[in-house]
């Protein structure tokens, strides 16, 4: 049984306009997930689904074989979520606030707690509305993670810290939790961050999922190959080729992303036009989804 599922989700927030038509995917114990897209691509719409919060219109959701409207207590109760938009109470003391986490979780780990204290240097008797962004994200962390969720769901938690304390954030979020085998899915603009933490890529777009795969195959099997813009080059052959996910126009030439190898693509690029002034190339990942994401120029 999946962790987390989504079967034909759709979603719309006005008549006529879905955020999300058809997604489809699975995440198995152990997996650490990016999801990425761009804004508005559905993501946070995706886990607020997940989390019980909004309702898919049509598909099914499942969080351990549950239906997170119909099982939101023992769902969350094995979930920790951390997002940007999470909200604490203002006038509680950070102690007040763990303590009230300590107190919903029958499984609270107080030595992982005790850790995370000592870690991001807690003051007790602060108030939330007195702390940084950094703090206050730190202590949302500490309250997701000590009961060692069998699920931690990651929306844009670290959004606004600077590049060290949002690395510090996600590596304690991840390294902490991977010990224990916890399933992890995060959404980030950061490719750097997926880099470092995912070991599988959900890409949204277009309302659907565009890329689900390993990292590793992403740096292995996905290519960029640059054409010349001429006459013998048309965008729609061109995109209609096996294995084209996007292509776009970059001033003279067109660029167009393709799963599979170089020597599969280059045959089948010239099967089409010819012999041509074609490259294939393997790209950083950031150029990749860059090219995947980007606008036509």
């Amino acid at each position: 049984m999946s962790v987390l599922e989504f079967r034909d989700i759709h979603r719309s927030y006005q008549r006529g306009s879905e955020v999300l038509s058809g997604v489809t995917f699975h995440i198995d114990k152990g997996q650490v997930v990016g999801l990425l897209g761009r804004n508005g691509a559905g993501k946070t719409t995706l886990i607020n689904i997940a989390m019980g919060m909004i309702r898919a219109q049509e598909g099914t959701a499942r969080v351990f074989g549950l239906d997170p409207q119909s099982n939101p207590v023992e769902i969350k109760r094995r979930i920790g979520f951390v997002s940007e938009q999470q909200i604490l109470p203002p006038h509680m003391r950070t102690e007040a606030v763990i303590r009230y986490h300590r107190e919903l979780f029958p499984d609270w780990d107080t030595e992982l707690e005790n850790t995370l204290r000592q870690r991001f240097d807690v003051d007790p008797r602060a108030r939330v509305k007195s702390l940084s962004h950094g703090e206050a994200r730190q202590l949302a962390l500490l309250c997701a993670v000590s009961h060692r969720p069998e699920l931690l769901i990651l929306d844009e938690p670290a959004g606004g810290l600077d590049p060290a304390s949002r690395r510090e954030f996600l590596e304690t979020a991840i390294q902490l939790l991977s010990e224990s085998g916890s399933t992890i899915l995060f959404s980030s603009h950061h490719m750097s961050d997926v880099e470092r933490m995912a070991d599988r890529i959900v890409l949204l777009d277009d309302r659907d999922v565009l890329i689900d795969a390993p990292l590793d195959d992403l740096r292995e099997n996905y290519l960029l190959a640059v054409l010349p813009l001429d006459g013998a080059v048309e965008a729609e052959r061109l995109a209609a080729i096996e294995g084209c996910l996007r292509v776009r126009r970059h001033h003279k030439t067109l660029h167009a992303v393709f799963a599979g190898t170089a020597a599969e693509i280059s045959r089948r690029l010239e099967a089409e036009f010819g012999t041509m002034d074609a490259s294939c190339r393997h790209v950083p990942l950031e150029d990749l989804f860059v090219e995947l994401l980007g606008a036509s120029s």
